[in-house]
């Protein structure tokens, strides 16, 4: 693993946290893997050597459960899910290089190999621990069969996670007041002998390797407090016969299990090993990446950064293996300002999208571009049809089919003239801000790079005007034109990532050759074939009409299934491994309304951080210089562990001006930070609003 910038001279392997073979795909998912996708194919552009690897999750309980429901084997139910999940990918343009699953036979023997070598190396003990028990059943209880109170937050929670509190890992034994979800009934604890893996005497190793992460703040500063309150050791195997085998020929127990949570990640590497044996080591060594100098980037769901920043790194520390370079944390998807909830359908399925007749290039767009990638996505139909309309209908397809067009009527092709130096220099610019944006994790900056070198396209030949001089100064016009051509070529380049169907159609447009995927950043600077054929328009404009009947629809599935729901309980809530959970229980609204004039009491200013650094001594605040046009305020704000404080400075946010001054930890705050979420998302101004300006 280097930290140079990409492309680098060593191989590199991407993932995404595997899907949980337990239920259909939605937006929510796909966030994820299409951002992956469109990273490996930036990183392409780049001229970086790198596959894209992934694999179904096929173990843990809930696919246990639902097999058990539906009477039939969990092998047979988890591959079912698989094949669907095979069939749908590709259908959105995610293009893994090795799609497998840790059922197979590379990643249970990857699996028991490295769980050998930890307890080879010490990094594995046993240990009595309690373990719910349902006696009317006769069975230990694992995890996902247990629900209870969480012991830190006092929460409903699951066997293995807080999942409606404090999102914390929670071990058996943990959770208070256990209940059978097999039977109902009140569980009870009983000693059982398990394998523990002492992730606690990786505390040090931890704390450095989050140093040098890179990919987003989330995933580097969340893992920090963990490891401040004191990382406690996991417990790898579990009370149940559906899973692989802890390795070795003792019988301690019966039906004991690795758990879930440690073959999954090493799907990784098996997934990577699988490719290499089908294309040959010459052309991509696995083991240069995972044992050698590689780049392992992963993009996840929030709710697993603890898997992926404590436990895989110790596990990959404790067996001798590369570490990641980078882990990207994906915020999460709302419906309509409401969070996703597959119980009530208010989620938009990937079958759904497609049905409908969308191309799977929009949903790529509108998930990359919209927000950063650590940062929560509302979708709405209506949302989306702003999106498409403004950005790809209006800025791209408008620029691309309108200078096209005008070459081939006038030219048939691209016309014999060098680019200018302005068009060179702002394509070059553009080519600068890809690279920039891959080096910082940024699929939205990627595509914004494409969308502004498209509006600049747009501004140039309307202010050039090529047909009022093509009588006048046919020289100067075909200058223009030629400027338009090699633009349209560079924006195909630069947007193959997020769009990688259209940016084809219009590589084939302008006669080129082979697969725009093959092309690198400087191909976007190469002359473009002196012929074409007549272009035709690329994307289609989404009517209101067409947007309200979706709304419509969506609304009415939500209803139907909310009645439902006030019966039964959500089965396929919370994946283990997907990296993607439903978000309904969101804060309720409060009661209390307050009037007019009390708002406009409100002093809410436009502000810019000038500086930020943590107070000494506290784990959570920081201070801040916030300019807000007036003055510099000094600004106490709980955000120590959720951002990294060195990329605050520049930073747009909201500030509250009036509030009262206070002092924390000897630091007096004169105003207030408005932030979203536990995750503290710093508001903003979607536009250009100076410093100072009054939030109105």
């Amino acid at each position: 693993m280097s930290h140079e910038e990409f492309p680098t001279d060593e191989p590199a392997v991407v993932t995404c946290g595997l899907p949980y073979a337990n239920g259909d795909l939605h937006i929510g998912h796909l966030r994820g893997y299409i951002g992956a996708d469109a990273f490996n194919r930036a990183l392409g552009t780049l001229g970086q050597d790198s596959i894209y690897v992934c694999g179904s999750d096929m173990h843990g309980t809930p696919v246990a459960v639902n097999a058990e429901q539906q009477g039939v084997d969990p092998e047979d139910f988890a591959l079912d899910w698989h094949r669907q999940y095979e069939e749908t990918f590709p259908k959105f343009n995610v293009d893994f290089d090795n799609y497998g699953h840790t059922h197979d036979e590379t990643n249970v023997e990857t699996t028991q190999e490295i769980v050998r070598t930890l307890d080879e190396e010490g990094h594995i003990y046993e240990k009595e621990i309690q373990v719910a028990y349902d006696p009317d059943a006769d069975q230990y209880l694992p995890d996902r069969y247990v629900e209870g109170t969480c012991p830190y937050c006092g929460e409903k929670a699951r066997g293995d996670e807080c999942d409606e509190g404090c999102q914390r890992h929670l071990e058996p034994g943990e959770v208070e007041d256990p209940t059978s979800t097999i039977t109902g009934n009140p569980a009870e604890y009983r000693e059982r002998t398990h394998k523990f893996f002492e992730v606690s005497e990786f505390a040090d190793f931890l704390t450095e390797f989050l140093d040098g992460l890179e990919g987003t703040s989330n995933a580097r500063n969340q893992p920090r407090q963990w490891i401040e309150d004191g990382l406690q050791d996991w417990c790898i195997t579990r009370d149940m016969d559906w899973g692989i085998d802890y390795p070795g020929d003792d019988d301690d127990g019966d039906d004991l299990v690795l758990y879930v949570w440690v073959d999954a990640p090493i799907e990784y590497i098996s997934s990577s090993k699988q490719y290499s044996e089908r294309v040959g080591t010459d052309e991509f060594d696995w083991e240069q990446v995972w044992t050698g100098d590689g780049e392992i980037m992963h993009v996840i769901g929030r709710d697993i950064i603890q898997h992926h920043a404590i436990f895989w790194p110790a596990m990959l520390e404790g067996a001798g293996y590369n570490k990641p370079r980078g882990i990207a944390a994906t915020g999460f998807i709302t419906i309509n300002g409401k969070g996703l909830s597959t119980s009530r359908n208010r989620a938009i399925w990937a079958k759904e999208y497609l049905d409908e007749g969308f191309h799977p290039d929009l949903l790529r767009y509108y998930l990359t571009t919209t927000g950063g990638l650590q940062q929560d996505v509302d979708f709405s139909w209506d949302a989306f049809q702003e999106t498409v309309n403004g950005e790809l209908v209006g800025t791209v397809g408008n620029f691309w089919y309108r200078s096209l067009l005008f070459a081939y009527r006038n030219y048939e092709g691209t016309p014999e003239a060098d680019v200018s130096a302005e068009v060179r220099e702002r394509i070059e610019g553009a080519i600068g801000d890809v690279r920039e944006s891959v080096n910082d994790y940024s699929m939205r900056g990627v595509g914004q790079a494409a969308t502004g070198l498209a509006q600049f396209g747009n501004e140039y030949i309307q202010r050039n005007e090529p047909w009022k001089l093509t009588d006048d100064d046919p020289e100067r016009a075909a200058q223009v034109i030629r400027d338009c051509v090699q633009i349209a070529k560079a924006v195909a380049v630069l947007l193959e990532p997020i769009t990688p169907d259209k940016a084809q159609a219009l590589w084939a447009q302008i006669g080129e050759d082979g697969d725009v995927a093959d092309a690198h950043l400087e191909d976007a600077l190469a002359a473009p074939p002196r012929s074409f054929e007549e272009p035709g328009e690329l994307f289609e404009k989404i009517e209101d009409d067409r947007v309200a009947e979706l709304t419509a629809k969506l609304e009415d599935r939500v209803e139907a299934a909310s009645d439902d729901a006030e019966t039964e309980s959500d089965d396929t809530g919370g994946d283990e491994s997907d990296g993607m959970t439903d978000t309904e229980d969101l804060e309720a609204l409060t009661e209390d309304r307050i009037g007019f004039d009390e708002f406009q009491e409100l002093d809410i200013r436009v502000g810019r951080v000038e500086s930020a650094e943590g107070i000494e001594g506290a784990d959570d605040l920081a201070r801040l210089e916030v300019d807000i046009g007036f003055e510099t305020r000094q600004v106490v704000a709980g955000i120590k562990q959720l951002h990294d404080l060195d990329d605050l400075p520049g930073t747009k946010c909201v500030l509250l001006a009036n509030m009262e001054p206070a002092e924390l930890f000897g630091v007096e705050s004169n105003g207030m930070i408005l932030a979203a979420g536990e995750e503290a998302d710093l508001l903003t101004t979607h536009g250009d609003a100076n410093v100072g300006e009054k939030i109105k």
